[in-house]
């Protein structure tokens, strides 16, 4: 039962954040963005490649995803203030999710994402991360943990 609450848990955090940041992204940038995305791995020809590619980095979108909810899961079994403070913890989480895309991920991708940030970039970058992002999956996993606190009881 607790590995089932676990994963709900960190899918339901992940895919709403996912669908979320997703969603802002295709707004504010348009909807090449998953092109971009898939650029991650492909490097540029992922521009010219599709809707092969547009599926990949729809599914890379939401791996990333997943696993930021599974990190913050597997730190919140140890660290019990980021279930009782879902809200601080996640807007900080997100905050984290942010600065590694942008700081290890976009570098170390095919497309070695570097350079100057914009400061209204980096604002607005880290004010979605922390609410689209942090909060769905810390009060995801707040939730989850709870109904595992009432099973045990």
């Amino acid at each position: 039962m607790r590995s089932r609450r676990a994963l709900l848990a960190i899918l339901v955090g992940g895919l709403v954040a996912g669908t979320l940041d997703l969603a802002q992204a295709c707004i504010l940038f348009g909807p090449k963005v998953p092109l971009a995305i898939a650029g991650g791995l492909l490097g540029p020809r992922a521009f010219s490649g599709g809707a092969a590619s547009y599926i990949l980095g729809i599914f890379l979108h939401f791996l990333i995803a997943c696993t930021a909810a599974a990190v913050y899961y597997a730190a919140s079994r140890r660290l019990q203030f980021l279930t009782q403070h879902a809200l601080v913890c996640g807007l900080f989480f997100g905050i984290a999710v942010q600065l590694t895309m942008s700081l290890v991920v976009l570098p170390l991708s095919a497309l070695h994402a570097t350079g100057r940030y914009p400061y209204k970039a980096l604002v607005q970058g880290l004010l979605v991360h922390m609410v689209l992002v942090g909060l769905p999956i810390s009060f995801s996993v707040r939730r989850f943990s709870q109904w595992e606190s009432v099973q045990a009881d």
